[in-house]
């Protein structure tokens, strides 16, 4: 017998119980462990082993969001990684369950999973957060390990299904920060109805720390953050194409 949604297990990394950068107002947000890319600029690494989080059921960690309704009643839950949708059936599990209780939820995901394999966490989800980590699929495999045809194919899917989407895009100089390639990603998400936001997020390295602990080398350990200016002139770049940019 296949068990209740809230019987499901999932692996947790771990939760911020006042968290506003992840989705409108103020969230909870559960951060799920394991993941499938290996990003030069992750700054939670130590998600992306999937045996070492910490197991709970559905149940579990309803019961705790409940703690906190009254600080989220403006925003809601997010569920982020590592990347989420790696156990897409405890997603969705803990989404409906908190649909019952009249709470919103986003997923801020890197589309790295296959649709067949998230297709009902997708559908469940109020919002998703897509991060789109490079346009160009060989960007994408340097960037990630992993070409962007999921991400894409995720992209397509919340435009067909009318899903709200924000787009989210690390700025990495050398890398993404880049005015042709910024040019050629906000011509392409401008095609999108789907998408109400752009999220441009600075690289920064305040994660390099984790790596250090896991007795690793960021890639990106030389790499410096972009200036302030410099962010700026990308979000032009976007507002240009017509597109709301934070």
């Amino acid at each position: 017998m296949a068990p209740s949604i809230e019987q499901i297990v999932g692996r947790i990394h771990s939760v911020e119980t006042f968290g506003a950068v992840d989705g409108p107002g103020i969230r909870y947000v559960l951060f799920l462990q394991g993941c499938p890319l290996r990003c030069q600029y992750c700054h939670n690494p130590d998600t992306w082993r999937y045996e070492e989080g910490i197991q709970r059921t559905a149940r579990e960690v309803v019961d705790d969001i409940l703690r906190y309704r009254n600080f989220i009643a403006t925003g809601g839950v997010t569920l982020s990684g590592g990347e989420p949708l790696h156990q897409a059936a405890f997603c969705r599990a803990v989404m409906d369950l908190c649909h019952q209780e009249g709470i919103s939820c986003a997923v801020d995901t890197s589309g790295a999973i296959p649709l067949r394999a998230c297709r009902q966490a997708v559908a469940a989800a109020d919002l998703i957060l897509l991060d789109i980590k490079a346009l160009d699929p060989a960007l994408c495999l340097t960037l990630t390990g992993q070409d962007n045809r999921n991400a894409i194919e995720l992209l397509n899917h919340c435009e067909l299904t009318g899903k709200e989407v924000w787009i989210r895009h690390v700025l990495v100089p050398g890398l993404t920060l880049d005015n042709a390639k910024l040019e050629a990603l906000a011509g392409f998400i401008s095609a999108y109805s789907c998408v109400s936001l752009i999220e441009l997020l600075p690289f920064h390295k305040m994660g390099e720390y984790k790596w250090e602990a896991l007795r690793l080398r960021s890639p990106l350990w030389q790499t410096q953050p972009p200036a302030p200016d410099e962010v700026e002139k990308a979000k032009e770049i976007f507002r240009s194409r017509g597109l709301k940019v934070r």
